[in-house]
């Protein structure tokens, strides 16, 4: 793509910079007709790399609504849930929209409540990362796009990451390290479907189609879903005497936690244990040694909700979708 001018960007400016025409902007910006999802990421692309500010007032004052979407997470202080919502903010921006930032501390109550909360304040729509509700019921009066690892049956838009494919592709990324004897550290009951499961189920399918059979002493839950409480399950691994040569973590933070409970041991990452994580938060690239991780393409996920969201405030009728974001295997020092 060309540059701008970034003094006053104008929907022209943004049409030459995307290689389309400044009507297809305005369609893309105002969701007014069908455009193709090629020509759409290259606006939106665009609209980031030129800083162009669509008139969301007029707009939404035309149209009768707020102006705001909002997000309801479950921790803001969670280094993967500040990263997903500094990424649905900036793809709002590009469809015109602010976005609220809500905490439900992954509880049923907190995510009812930021339901709630939406409607009173007029909200257009939600985008909502669930970790409790299941029975929840689609008000096509207030547009919700769903996050998270539910079975929803088809009753929402859902995006989510590929729980089980991404852990069975980090297990056997340790396999083809030499690892035989691999730990996963979970959390949660896994009696239920939840990511705990999901994850749980991913790396127990790798090891067996790679002849290994799961043992369920290798298996260790998180008593607090801290970086502490990682820190000590650490320490519970390096403990166990097990012939323990990797280990799989739910998350990233957990990784970094289970990390250093082995160094307090004076376990090595990696010459004694390979660890690798989940989710690819930021902190992940330069933590010592820096982890190896499952990396969904979160901007895609971002992008994905929001453009859900703003089809569903455009046609409340349209059939609820659901997409798995794509992932890579990031290999780094902490399985090398």
């Amino acid at each position: 793509m060309g540059a701008v001018n970034r003094g006053k960007v104008t929907m022209s400016d943004v049409a030459r910079l995307a290689g389309v025409s400044p009507m297809t902007v305005s369609n893309v910006v105002n969701d007014r007709v069908p455009v193709s999802d090629r020509a759409r990421e290259r606006v939106l692309a665009a609209i980031r790399e030129s800083g162009y500010q669509v008139n969301a007032a007029a707009r939404h004052l035309r149209s009768g609504r707020s102006g705001v979407i909002g997000l309801a997470v479950p921790q803001i202080g969670n280094a993967y849930f500040g990263m997903l919502a500094e990424l649905v903010i900036e793809e709002a921006r590009g469809h015109g929209y602010h976005v609220a930032i809500e905490q439900t501390g992954a509880l049923a109550t907190g995510e009812a409540a930021a339901i709630d909360q939406s409607r009173r304040l007029q909200f257009d729509g939600l985008i909502l990362s669930a970790v409790e509700i299941e029975s929840l019921v689609p008000d096509n009066g207030n547009p919700i796009v769903l996050l998270g690892q539910q079975d929803l049956a088809g009753r929402f838009d859902h995006v989510t990451v590929p729980n089980e494919a991404g852990t069975a592709a980090a297990t056997e990324h340790l396999i083809d390290q030499g690892c035989q004897r691999i730990a996963v550290v979970t959390g949660g009951d896994l009696h239920r479907l939840t990511m705990f499961t999901r994850r749980y189920n991913g790396y127990r399918s790798a090891l067996e189609n790679r002849g290994i059979k799961p043992d369920p002493q290798l298996r260790f839950t998180v008593d607090a879903l801290t970086r502490e409480g990682a820190r000590a399950t650490g320490h519970r691994i390096a403990d166990a005497d097990l012939g323990i040569d990797g280990v799989v973590a739910f998350n990233d933070t957990t990784a970094m936690g289970v990390m250093r409970g082995l160094q307090d041991r004076g376990v090595s990452v990696p010459g004694d244990m390979r660890v690798i994580g989940f989710d690819d938060v930021p902190e992940s690239a330069v933590y010592i040694p820096s982890l190896s991780t499952v990396s969904p393409d979160h901007r895609w996920k971002a992008a994905k909700a929001v453009e859900l969201v703003v089809a569903r405030i455009a046609d409340p009728d349209t059939p609820p979708r659901e997409f798995t974001a794509p992932f890579t295997v990031i290999r780094r020092e902490s399985t090398s």
